[in-house]
């Protein structure tokens, strides 16, 4: 044994740890100059796994100057891991430093850093690009020795996960002996997690699991009274009264909720019911400010706090010891998200993770039946990568050249050896160049939009100083979602309405706002003009808030359950055993090969009801192609809505639901042609642009506590993609706006499975005589926007009590 690793012997003895079998591993492979990835579940010791191997390093060669690199996706996350470290070199008394790079460290602290590196930095992927934007950077990482990406999982498969390759094939160029591993917890795909990470040329690697299996009790909530017609706009709170004493038998708990919203709405229900909470019960949520979140943060730790309602804020990596308990408000969507949000509890080896669903509306409960079927078999979600994301790649060269420049033949092979430009050819990559020197041709003549310089050696640089600063600040790949203000025509300001759902609709389009039926007229700027309709179909907007869809693998699941449903095989089953019989007794149980449709007539129209089951994003794109291929056979007009379950369409006029079956409209064959039609795809690619736009470096967003306004953005972004529509179509961000929409906000490979899918199923259509509780959930979504919680709760109830008699 190493002098270090008797330390570290003596060490664990005094604390009663022994090392897993797992953590050895990625030792010993650290020791050979392995790269890797390590794989095991929340709160088993992941980061020791690596930290330590790191130290022994550290201490063996001790030189002056950055050695560590640390990236995560969190701030919260990175405090953590910078105590962590702290604490073992404290205790060890070794001879190293510490400190943290994130877009919270002052200016103060970054000039101290310039003139002294610490051994080991933690940062951000945005964090690290802005090193690589500074001069004299290849001095900086020169003596870098080993990089760990802290919870993989997070950044693979997004634009800051394309950040961190690139970043990665600098730095291999530039530190020789660099050892490169990820840290994930939750994720399917193991093997190209990996891959994606080291780069598509998979050398000296290995993948280390851990083979243990986090004990996780999952208990789901249930209602004692099972409302037969189910729906969710009471948000659970009606089970307010199950969850005291789970919060008073427990040290500390986290309340997750799915939506901001909700989280406020819960905090101040628990607040009236209990007042002795006050002070110590506490809300978590990106929006609050973050002085106050690091207050409950600490106040967790300390216990001086019993319970936190939060969101996704609190998901990732924190170190919570004394939480005891987690309760899920409605279904997470995920697996994934489950398993991590569980893993906040009982967040150290050996313990137990208690975590407790409860349903925000009764079929909810399916899901809570799939999830414990998922945690025993440790199903999750693959994470699909990005694939030639050329606005994040401008970004990435032009950061390039506002430090050192560099020399295309240089890059070209480092940017190759990526996953996400592994395909990318020479056309492409002179295409690139061309618009970080001239803006492309559309823009060739615009000095705007020439931000680099070819010196007479052939290196690309920026010599503008305000060019450097300007791309300085827009570092990144997060970009905001914009809201409109819908006006109308001639008059006054009616609300705001967020771009995703207003950019789907053509003008004439009839959408629900406000309580009124609103005709599109046409949007100008940031501006949705519209005029008072007296139709009575209407589309109903949703909010991104609410917009979390089941993943892929929680829609198999979920009808995995449902098809066993007549079994009543768990306790959630058993408990929906009334919604299930009345079901089959109005309309019809959906068993493994059979696709279910419902029709009846009510007072508001025509309704047909289609439940794939395969979550609201896939169901939000199936409805749209579905009645745009209907009205082919017959015009007709619809109103859509939709849920996690299936989808509405909602007619004045009846439609030949035999003539739908016989013209098999559920055929994949031209669906992309038929989804481009059946919704507003250019309006879709055009707001989809404007993040790419601001990712690219087209717009920019403006300087700390001066930010040029949404509309200001949302304008020039669109005149920008007006020009590339009617100049230069084959524009390479032109044609990734497209992409995206319909392979990320249409999900289009899933729908085409979907359909598939339902194509090979036998089709059971059901002519009800009203409502049935598979169709109540989707019909009370779309009243949602029509009237006022108080009138929406009385005419629910009115409903109800209608359907049971």
């Amino acid at each position: 044994m190493s002098k270090f690793q008797q330390q570290i012997s003596a060490w664990l003895s005094e604390k009663d740890w022994e090392l897993f079998n797992f953590q050895k591993q990625a030792w010993e492979a650290f020791r050979k100059n392995k790269n890797g990835l390590v794989n095991a579940p929340t709160g088993s010791g992941k980061t020791f796994s690596l930290a330590l191997p790191i130290l022994e390093q550290l201490t063996q060669t001790p030189k002056k100057g950055l050695q560590v690199l640390w990236i995560t996706p969190l701030r919260a996350l990175s405090v953590e891991i910078k105590n962590a470290f702290e604490k073992v070199i404290f205790e060890l008394e070794l001879p190293l430093t510490v400190d943290l790079r994130t877009g919270d460290t002052s200016a103060s602290q970054r000039a101290k850093q310039k003139r002294k590196m610490p051994n080991i930095l933690i940062t951000t992927p945005e964090s690290l690009h802005l090193l690589l934007a500074s001069k004299n950077y290849p001095k900086t990482f020169q003596h870098l020795e080993a990089l760990v990406v802290d919870e993989w999982h997070e950044l693979l498969g997004t634009k800051r996960g394309v950040q961190v390759e690139l970043a990665l094939s600098r730095l291999k160029t530039i530190a020789q002996r660099l050892k490169i591993w990820g840290i994930s917890a939750t994720i399917g795909n193991l093997e190209l997690g990996m891959q994606v990470l080291l780069g598509h040329e998979l050398k000296n690697s290995t993948l280390i699991k851990a083979k243990l299996q986090k004990k996780i009790e999952v208990k789901s909530i249930i209602p004692k009274e099972m409302e037969k017609f189910p729906w969710r706009g009471h948000l659970g709170l009606h089970l307010l009264e199950d969850i005291i004493p789970i919060i008073k038998n427990s040290k500390s708990t986290l309340i997750f909720t799915n939506t901001r919203s909700q989280c406020e709405i819960w905090f101040q229900k628990i607040l009236e019911k209990y007042p002795e909470f006050a002070g110590e019960l506490a809300m978590h949520h990106g929006s609050i400010n973050k002085e106050t979140r690091l207050w409950v943060e600490n106040a967790i730790r300390n216990e001086s706090l019993k319970a936190v309602v939060c969101t996704s804020s609190l998901d990732l990596g924190v170190d919570f010891a004394p939480v005891e308990s987690i309760i899920q408000i409605g279904g997470p969507k995920g697996v994934a998200r489950f398993l991590q949000r569980a893993g906040r509890s009982g967040h150290q080896p050996n313990q137990v993770s208690k975590i407790y669903f409860l349903p925000t509306h009764a079929i909810e409960l399916i899901e809570a039946s799939a999830l414990q079927k998922a945690v025993l078999k440790n199903e999750v979600e693959d994470r699909l990568p990005y694939l030639n994301s050329f606005d994040v790649l401008v970004q990435y060269l032009t950061t390039l050249a506002v430090s050192e420049g560099f020399y295309p033949a240089e890059i070209l092979p480092e940017i190759q050896s990526t996953f996400c430009f592994q395909t990318i050819n020479e056309n492409q990559w002179n295409w690139a160049l061309n618009y970080i020197v001239f803006g492309g041709e559309s823009l060739k003549n615009y000095d705007d939009y020439k931000k680099v310089e070819i010196s007479s050696n052939g290196k690309y640089q920026v010599q503008n100083r305000g060019v450097a600063m300007r791309h300085r600040l827009q570092i990144g790949t997060i970009v905001s979602d914009a809201v409109l203000q819908v006006k109308y025509l001639k008059g006054s300001f009616i609300g705001s309405i967020e771009e995703w759902f207003i950019s789907k609709l053509q003008p004439g389009d009839v959408f629900t706002f406000a309580g009124r039926n609103l005709e599109l007229v046409r949007i100008k700027g940031m501006q949705v003009l519209v005029r008072k309709s007296t139709k009575k179909t209407a589309k109903v907007p949703s909010w991104m808030g609410g917009r979390l869809s089941l993943s892929s693998e929680m829609s198999h699941l979920l009808r995995e359950e449902l098809y066993q449903a007549k079994k009543y095989a768990t306790p959630e089953l058993k408990a929906l055993q009334p919604i299930f019989e009345l079901q089959e007794e109005r309309s019809h149980l959906p068993q493994a090969n059979e696709f279910l449709i419902e029709t009846f007539e009510t007072r508001e129209g025509f309704h047909q009801l289609f439940y794939p089951f395969e979550g609201r994003f896939v169901h939000e794109a199936m409805a749209s192609l579905i009645a745009y291929r209907i009205s082919l056979l017959s015009p007709i007009s619809f109103s859509l809505a939709f849920n996690d379950y299936g989808f509405e369409l909602l007619s004045d006029q009846p439609v030949d639901m035999q003539q739908v079956m016989d013209n098999n409209l559920f055929s994949s064959a031209y669906l992309l042609e038929d989804l481009k039609k059946s919704l507003n795809a250019t309006e879709m690619a055009r707001r989809k642009f404007r993040d790419i736009a601001v990712i690219a470096g087209l717009v920019f967003t403006g300087y700390p506590n001066k930010s040029v306004k949404q509309k200001h953005l949302q304008s020039s972004s669109q005149l920008i993609f007006d020009v590339f529509k009617d100049v230069e179509p084959e524009h390479l961000l032109y044609q990734q706006a497209f992409v995206e929409t319909f392979e990320y906000s249409l999900e289009q490979g899933r729908l085409q499975q979907a359909m598939e899918r339902i194509h090979q199923q036998e089709i059971i259509w059901k002519n009800c005589e009203q409502p049935t509780p598979f169709s109540f959930p989707i019909i009370t979504d779309r009243l949602r926007e029509k009237l006022s919680s108080e009138k929406l709760q009385d005419r629910i109830q009115k409903m109800i009590k209608q359907l049971q008699k």
